[in-house]
């Protein structure tokens, strides 16, 4: 259970990235308390998550999802560049992320 709480952890600090681009420095009411919220639930999770994982290991993979979330949805709805060597390098955060995964309980 602990896994599945760090995953959507995980992604609720994708919201929260992607959030403060549209809360225009929190001048935007409803993104920043979407943004807000997001946050919330993203370090609650995370918390729920440190009972039973090790705290180096959750971080890690907490904050690699929040990156490769973030990275591709900066692509996705941003403009930012899609080169090769950026979607090589997200692809050894998902390999670091899957490999702490397999040596972690």
């Amino acid at each position: 259970m602990a896994w599945l709480y760090l995953f959507v952890a995980g992604l609720f600090e994708v919201g929260w990235a992607i959030g403060l681009k549209y809360t225009n420095g929190f001048t935007r009411l409803v993104p920043t308390l979407f943004t807000g919220a997001s946050m919330v639930v993203s370090l609650g999770l995370l918390g729920l998550a440190l009972k039973s994982l090790p705290v180096g290991t959750a971080y890690a993979v907490w904050t690699g999802i929040g990156t490769i979330g973030t990275a591709i949805l900066g692509i996705a709805l941003l403009g930012e560049p899609a080169g090769a060597l950026r979607l090589a390098c997200i692809s050894l955060i998902v390999a670091g992320i899957v490999g702490l995964k397999l040596v972690s309980a």
